[in-house]
């Protein structure tokens, strides 16, 4: 088994309550109530733990993103990444399974340095090493030419 090489630990995360509670860091920098949402049979108007790892799963890829372009001199312009998160049943019908879509917008990229420099995002991103053969990641982007192009 190899260790990894702790780069940073976050402080330690609580949940009281589950999905319909609330989260919070001992540094207090985290202190969010939880909802489910109406989708769910909840009320919604609160945050969930999908939107929680949707949002921290594109401010990382965003980071490795833009890391990728400046390693491969590729000029992104004013660079986006969006992401989706889904929750379902298991096709066994016994718990639940996520999918993920990430839409990456490099307005200033032409189609094959956007899809490449996506496609070296993907391979350093943690949440992408974390999520891979684990979950379904579907990425697309949307290049200098305005059109959506699936990244494979």
């Amino acid at each position: 088994m190899n260790t990894m090489k702790v780069i940073y630990r976050t402080p330690t995360v609580t949940s009281l309550g589950g999905r319909d509670g609330n989260v919070r860091s001992a540094d207090g920098l985290l202190d969010l109530q939880l909802a489910p949402p109406k989708e769910m049979g909840g009320l919604g108007g609160k945050t969930n733990p999908e939107e929680l790892f949707a949002a921290g799963y594109a401010a990382c890829f965003h980071s490795a993103l833009k890391r990728t372009a400046a390693d491969k001199k590729v000029a992104i312009g004013k660079s986006t990444v969006e992401a989706h998160v889904s929750l379902g049943a298991n096709d066994n019908g016994i718990g639940f399974s996520l999918a993920v879509e990430l839409h990456v917008i490099l307005p200033d990229a032409d189609t094959e340095q956007a899809k490449d420099v996506v496609r070296g995002a993907h391979i350093i991103c943690p949440y992408s090493n974390a999520t891979r053969n684990n979950i379904e990641v579907t990425l697309t982007v949307t290049s200098a030419d305005g059109a959506l192009h699936t990244v494979e």
